[in-house]
C-alpha cells in the first residue's frame, strides 16, 4: 500500500513539472493564496510573507513652490495628504518663471506660489495654458519703515520703493492711496503704474526695484512697499508694518495665491484633495501661528 501510494505520488509531481515547462499556470498553496489576497510577498526559500513598503500604495503629486511661505506650508501638509493616498513631492524654486514654465511641460502637476492675477498676466504674455484649482491664501503688503520711522514723518521728496513688475507696482500705489499718501487716476486700479500718480502732496519719489531686491534696499530708501512672502524670507514682522493692506480690500481677492494647474486639470482627485488640506482648519492653524498675519488663509 506504501508503494502503490509513493507511485502516485512520483507521478503527480511529473504531471506538475510537464505542466509547468508547457508555460500553463500552476496551483498556488493555500499560504501563498492568502498572501497574495493581503497584498504580501513570499519568499521562495521560506515562504513567508513580507508586507510592502508603505509609500508604494501612495501616488506621487509634485507641487512646485517658493520656499517661504508656500514650501512650508505644503510641508505641513504632507502628512494630511499621506492620509488621503498622496505623496507630496514638493520641488522648491527662488523665481516666479520656471515653476510655471515647468507646470506647463508637464514637469510639475501642480505649483504653488503666484497669486491669481501673476498667473492671468504669465499666460497672456507667454501663451500658457495654466488654471486656478484652488485660492489658499493671501499675503498682504506692508509698507516698511527705512531711513523714517513713520509715515507721518516723510519729508518732502521723500524716497519710497516699490516693486517693478506691472502687477505688484498697482498694488503697492493702492496701499499708498489708501494712507493718503498719493492719488491716483480714476479707474487705473490694479493697471496703475507711478505714471498713474495724479496727487503727489510730498512730492514723494517713487522708486521701482525688482520685488525680491526691495529688502535688501530698504535701509537706502525712506519707506518701502514690500511683497508679503519677501518680508517673511527677510526677517520682517507684518506687526512691525507701517501700514498693512486690509484683509477686506481688492487685493485680497486679486491677489489669492493658488494652486496653478495645466487647464482641464482643475477637479482632478489629487488636485482636490491638495486644496481641500491646504483649506483645513489645522493648516489655518498652522498659517496664523507661524506667520503672525503675514499671510492670511481664505475660505
Amino acid at each position: 500500500m506504501k508503494k502503490n501510494i509513493g507511485l502516485v505520488a512520483a507521478a503527480v509531481l511529473a504531471a506538475a513539472a510537464l505542466a509547468a515547462c508547457g508555460g500553463q499556470k500552476t496551483e498556488t498553496t493555500a499560504a501563498e493564496t492568502t498572501a497574495a489576497e493581503s497584498g504580501a510577498e513570499t519568499t521562495a526559500e521560506s515562504g513567508e510573507a513580507t508586507e510592502p513598503a508603505a509609500d508604494a500604495e501612495l501616488e506621487k503629486l509634485t507641487v512646485g513652490a517658493s520656499p517661504a511661505p508656500h514650501a512650508e506650508i505644503l510641508e505641513a501638509a504632507k502628512e494630511a495628504m499621506a492620509a488621503k493616498g498622496y505623496e507630496l513631492d514638493i520641488v522648491e524654486y527662488v523665481d516666479y518663471v520656471q515653476p510655471n514654465l515647468a507646470l506647463e511641460s508637464g514637469d510639475l502637476d501642480a505649483n504653488y506660489f503666484q497669486h491669481i492675477t501673476y498667473l492671468e498676466d504669465f499666460n497672456a504674455e507667454r501663451g500658457t495654458h495654466l488654471g486656478n484649482g484652488g485660492a489658499i491664501h493671501y499675503e498682504p503688503f506692508g509698507i516698511y519703515a527705512g531711513k523714517t520711522a513713520t509715515l507721518e514723518e516723510l519729508a518732502d521728496g521723500a524716497q519710497v520703493a516699490v516693486p517693478n513688475d506691472a502687477t505688484n507696482e498697482a498694488r503697492a500705489l493702492l496701499l499708498l492711496e489708501a494712507q493718503g499718501l498719493i492719488k491716483l487716476k480714476e479707474g487705473a486700479g490694479l493697471a496703475a503704474t507711478k505714471n498713474d500718480i495724479e496727487e503727489n502732496t510730498k512730492n514723494l519719489e517713487i522708486v521701482e526695484i525688482e520685488a525680491a531686491q526691495i529688502p535688501r534696499s530698504l535701509e537706502s530708501v525712506d519707506v518701502a512697499v514690500i511683497n508679503g512672502n519677501y518680508a517673511i524670507d527677510a526677517g520682517l514682522s507684518v506687526s512691525d508694518a507701517l501700514a498693512v493692506e486690509a484683509s477686506d480690500s481688492e487685493a485680497a481677492e486679486k491677489y489669492a495665491n493658488v494652486i496653478a494647474v495645466q487647464e482641464g486639470h482643475e477637479n482632478d482627485p489629487a488636485i482636490q484633495a491638495l486644496v481641500e488640506v491646504l483649506k483645513s482648519d489645522e493648516i489655518k492653524t498652522f498659517i496664523d501661528t507661524t506667520y503672525g498675519g503675514a499671510v492670511v488663509p481664505l475660505d
